[in-house]
Order: C-alpha cells, then sequence, then structure tokens
C-alpha cells in the first residue's frame, strides 16, 4: 500500500492523499482519500467556526482560527484521507497566520511573518516579500489566500494572487476563505479555486437573501422560499453539482463564462484572468477528443487564450503547402466541422473546381482557418452563433490576420468569397459575391470564373489527391509538433478517414480522427528524437521506467508540454519511448498523480 501511495505521489509526509480526475487549465477536481476508493471530491466545502454539521462528502474539512494575535489557523480533515492506511480521520494541522496588512500596503514588509506548514497562508504582502515561497521544498498539502475578499475589491490583484500561487504550488489544494459562494463558484473553480466556505452564505442567511447559482436575490414569499441555511446549502449543492458536471464534460469555460455575467465585477475578474494566461506556456491542450466542442456563445470568449494563441500561430508561424501561394481563396466558414463537409463547401469547392489555389475560411472568433488546419483543435471544434453580424473584435483580428497571411506568402492573386471586405496595395482582388449570398447561383458563377481566369493566367497546377494529403499532414504537423520533416517522403496508404502514413511498407503514422492528431508507432521514435519532433520529458537515472510518468520520477521536462501532447521520454540522453500529457508543463512535476501515460517504448 505504501508503494501505491508513493507511485500515485500520495506522500505519507504530504498527510492529504488526492489524486486529480479531472482538469482543464486551471481549474481541477480531486478525488481525495484513497486513490482507488476516493470519500470526497472538489470542490468541496470547509466548516467555519459556528457552522452546523453537515455531509463530511461535501465539506471533509474544518478550520478554525485563535483569538489571539498573531492568530493561529488549524486545518483538519473530518475524513479519512491520509495514507497509506486511510484508518481515521486526518491530517490535521495548526499554523500562525501571522500578522496581515492589507494589500494595498504592498510595499511594506511588517509585523509577525506567517508560518510555513502543510496548511500554508499566504497573503498578498507575502506573496512580494517573502522569498521562502520559492523553496523548491515547499510543497504545501492546502494553500490558503488569507486576504482573498480585500484583493477581489483592487483590480487585477485577486487573479494575479491565484495565477500566481497555481503556478507556484500546482500539487495544493487552493482556498479562499470568505469569498466563495454559489454565484462565483464556477468562475473561481476555472481560476484554480479548489475549497470554499459558508461565511457569504451565512451573511446573506442573516439579511433574508439567497445567494444562488445566478447571483444574491430576495426571497420568493409566493413560492414559500426561506432564507436559512438548509436553503442556502441547496443552492451549494446545485452549484457543486454544476460544476462537477461541466468538469466531466470538459464544459468549465461555457459555464464560468454564463456565471460571469451576474456580476460587472467577475465578468472583469474573467477577464483579466485570460490576459494573464495569454503568456502561460503549456496552459492550453493541444488536442481534445472528437466529441469536444469550444462554446463561442458570447461576445466574452473573444478574449479567451485559445483565441490569441490560434492568431499568433497563423501570424507568425504558419506556412501555406509548399507551391501553394500564388492564389488565395477566401472563404465563409459552416456550422459544420470540418467545413468540407458541409453543404455549403461542397458547393464552393465544386464552383472552385480545382486544388491549385490556396483556401482559407473567414470565421468567427478565430479569424482565419486555412483548409489544411480545418480538422485540428480547435478550427474542427468550435461552436458558434451564424448571423452574419460581426464585431469591432472580429473584424480587427481577421485584418491582422489576413494582412499577416499575405505579407508571409507570395500570392498574386486574391478571389474573395467571404463576404468581409479586404484591401490590398498591390495584389488584385476579385469580389465573387459583390453582395450576394455565397450559395448563390450568381456568386458561385462569379467564383467559378475568377478561380478559372486565375489558374489560366497564373498556370497554377493542381495537386493529386495523395499530395493534397501529405501537405495537409505536414500543415497539421508543423501545428501540433515542432517539425514536419518527418512527413516528407512518407506514402498516404489506406481509406478515408483512417489514413495510414509509410515509408517502405512500415507504417510511421496513423491519422486518429478520435483526436484530431497522428497516432505515432514505435517506429517513427528515433526520427522525431533526432530532429527534436516533440517536447522532451527526462527521467531520473536511479529509476526503471515500468508505468505511466509520475512526478518522482521526473528530472526535467519542456516548459511547452500542452496536455493531450505526445512527449518524448529519455533516461541518461536516451531515448526511451513516448508517453501522452494528461497534464500540461503548468502542473510537472509536482501534482500528485499521473502526468503522462506510457504511449510506446523502444
Amino acid at each position: 500500500m505504501l508503494e501505491e501511495a508513493m507511485a500515485f505521489g500520495l506522500f505519507m509526509e504530504a498527510g492529504l492523499g488526492r489524486t486529480v480526475t479531472a482538469r482543464y487549465r486551471f481549474a481541477r477536481q480531486w478525488a481525495l482519500g484513497d486513490r482507488k476508493n476516493p470519500v470526497a471530491s472538489t470542490p468541496a466545502l470547509v466548516l467555519l467556526d459556528g457552522d452546523e454539521e453537515i455531509d463530511a462528502q461535501l465539506a471533509p474539512f474544518r478550520s478554525t482560527t485563535s483569538d489571539q494575535i498573531p492568530a493561529t489557523l488549524t486545518f483538519e480533515s473530518r475524513l479519512p484521507l491520509s495514507p497509506p492506511d486511510f484508518l481515521k480521520p486526518s491530517p490535521k494541522w495548526s499554523v500562525s497566520i501571522g500578522h496581515v496588512l492589507p494589500p494595498s500596503l504592498d510595499e511594506a514588509d511588517a509585523g509577525e511573518p506567517a508560518g510555513t506548514a502543510q496548511v500554508l497562508p499566504v497573503s498578498w504582502q507575502r506573496l512580494n516579500h517573502d522569498v521562502g515561497l520559492t523553496d523548491s521544498s515547499l510543497k504545501p498539502d492546502v494553500v490558503v489566500l488569507v486576504d482573498a475578499v480585500q484583493l477581489a475589491s483592487q483590480p487585477g490583484k485577486l487573479v494575479e494572487a491565484i495565477t500566481t500561487l497555481k503556478r507556484r504550488f500546482p500539487g495544493s489544494l487552493l482556498w479562499t476563505p470568505g469569498l466563495g459562494g454559489p454565484d462565483n463558484l464556477a468562475v473561481l473553480t476555472w481560476f484554480g479555486v479548489d475549497l470554499f466556505d459558508l461565511a457569504r452564505s451565512r451573511q446573506a442567511s442573516a439579511a433574508g437573501v439567497l445567494l444562488t447559482e445566478q447571483g444574491p436575490r430576495h426571497i420568493v414569499e409566493s413560492m414559500n422560499e426561506s432564507a436559512d441555511m438548509d436553503a442556502q446549502l441547496s443552492h451549494w449543492k446545485y452549484a457543486i453539482a454544476s460544476v462537477r458536471g461541466a468538469m466531466a464534460s470538459d464544459q468549465m469555460r461555457s459555464l464560468a463564462d454564463r456565471q460571469s455575467l451576474t456580476s460587472p465585477r467577475l465578468v472583469e475578474h474573467l477577464r483579466r484572468h485570460d490576459l494573464f494566461c495569454r503568456d502561460i506556456p503549456g496552459l492550453l491542450s493541444s488536442h481534445v477528443s472528437s466529441e469536444f466542442t469550444f462554446p463561442c456563445h458570447s461576445v466574452s470568449v473573444q478574449s479567451d487564450p485559445l483565441i490569441s494563441d490560434w492568431e499568433s500561430f497563423i501570424t507568425t508561424q504558419y506556412s501555406a503547402p509548399e507551391g501553394l501561394d500564388s492564389i488565395l481563396i477566401l472563404l465563409p466558414c459552416s456550422a459544420r466541422k470540418p467545413y468540407r463537409l458541409s453543404k455549403s463547401h461542397g458547393r464552393f469547392i465544386r464552383a472552385i473546381g480545382t486544388s491549385a489555389c490556396h483556401e482559407v475560411m473567414v470565421t468567427s472568433p478565430l479569424g482565419l482557418v486555412p483548409r489544411d488546419l480545418e480538422e485540428v483543435w480547435p478550427a474542427g471544434h468550435y461552436d458558434v452563433p451564424v448571423t452574419g453580424d460581426w464585431t469591432g473584435d472580429e473584424l480587427s483580428r481577421i485584418q491582422r490576420m489576413f494582412q499577416s497571411l499575405v505579407e508571409r506568402h507570395n500570392y498574386q492573386r486574391i478571389i474573395n468569397h467571404s463576404g468581409i471586405d479586404f484591401t490590398h496595395d498591390s495584389i488584385e482582388i476579385s469580389d465573387t459575391r459583390q453582395g450576394d449570398s455565397a450559395g448563390s447561383h450568381e456568386a458561385l458563377e462569379r467564383l467559378t470564373a475568377a478561380v478559372k481566369k486565375a489558374v489560366d493566367e497564373l498556370s497554377a497546377r493542381g495537386r493529386k489527391t495523395e499530395k493534397i494529403l501529405l501537405d495537409n499532414f505536414s500543415s497539421i504537423a508543423r501545428k501540433q509538433m515542432n517539425s514536419d520533416a518527418w512527413v516528407k517522403g512518407l506514402k498516404v496508404r489506406g481509406k478515408p478517414p483512417r489514413y495510414r502514413l509509410e515509408r517502405e511498407n512500415t507504417q510511421m503514422a496513423l491519422w486518429s480522427i478520435d483526436r484530431s492528431g497522428f497516432s505515432l508507432p514505435k517506429a517513427i521514435i528515433p526520427t522525431l528524437a533526432e530532429i527534436n519532433a516533440l517536447p522532451e520529458v527526462h527521467l531520473k537515472s536511479d529509476v526503471v521506467w515500468r508505468g505511466d510518468i509520475f512526478g518522482q520520477i521526473v528530472e526535467s521536462f519542456d516548459a511547452t508540454i500542452r496536455a493531450g501532447s505526445d512527449v518524448l521520454v529519455l533516461q541518461g540522453g536516451k531515448v526511451l519511448g513516448l508517453a501522452r500529457a494528461h497534464a500540461p508543463a503548468w502542473e510537472w512535476p509536482s501534482t500528485p498523480g499521473r502526468l503522462a501515460k506510457s504511449h510506446q517504448r523502444l
């Protein structure tokens, strides 16, 4: 049992058995207790002084604060959560909170310092002045942001503090005392908060107000509503169930987005969080399952880091397939993904009638999506209402991406069938819509004529099916990996959509529609290692790699690892095989549980 606990990051010295069961960026659901038989999950509640006893599965922790100065915080479990035996309620810790100055005095460094234990109290002042927090050996089980309520009222500080703590202590549960409620649970969970309390619900109950998922409101007497703590707790249960359901279905961003609209302060926090996350390497996923959809139902999603990440790639790294940058065709998107399977794009493809042109879709919120990348995440997995109306942000993004795309290629003719106005100083742009709908007979005839004229005048040559597929796979490799050099010279075999990439009848990759990416066999591993096509994980020299990748066996890793990406596993400079990352790089190596699943071994 002890060896198993160590293997899965459930340290005896840590005192709190936990492992991640669901994750999406900073939002995570932790199973608490024995990994094989957990007794509670997050998000969860912490009972405070004066709270009534409630189900320990919902509130697995209790915390008390002494009246002395400086105060002492005691944090204990109400359930058996300590490895290796998980037999009695534990752990229990006590620590001095220290003297906490107001966040506005962030330049001051005075008063009684806070203590350091497995439950770690942190204030804004301590974040700015205590160098001890940078000690790599400091690995608390629970981090308490003691002045979270005060930080929430100061622009940007709450989000900055939470993001800093999550990146510094990725293996810890985070509690923001007095801040959480059913009305902000989804947003705070999205930021990375794991534990909550009933402080605000008690205040609401005393004022005769219900704290709900949609915000605080007065009770409706005609519905026989009550504001007592039983009613408050029922709304907590609904909110927690909503978050856990969203975590299981990868819809946390959508839930947080909807909840943020109940308060202007939450909208502010969410936007600032998006800005902070743009510069965090390895935060976003590289692959998602075929069922996953990125919901783009509100204007606020325009600030999501996924959008800026896509724009950055297209404007700075993307290159069209070789020899395909003489004629650019701009097309509207479609509700169905990938676009080519939609009825509208079937008509566009027939009207174009050649594979000699570079087709690029104009869409919200991603801006531009080249045909050769239409299947990958997020281009093949977003859902947006089609109204024909564009916001200023969307139009600005599209124009930025268009200008960059043209500047970085050698287009000699641009055919615009998108319905959005584009101009260029030196390249002729043909508007084939001229105010008509994209699928109208007249517009399609103009599209056909413009393409035929451009192909004839520029002597553009079409591509055979295998060349189109290889071009697409090369573009995908450049998007999802560090290099596409391994694709060159391969042959495409098999029937759509499950294509095989082979060299001399040996399979080098399989196209997986389930993850919109490559499934890589052993045969390609040496080549991938030689050209540095994948991020790397280096194991400690004194371990034997038998199972999956856990933090205890990791010596170093690339900071660019994204959830879903394949990684090369090395030890002592020798390549051992491949693994598929479950956790993004910001969680490595100190998050308990499996970080990557073993995929191939040499």
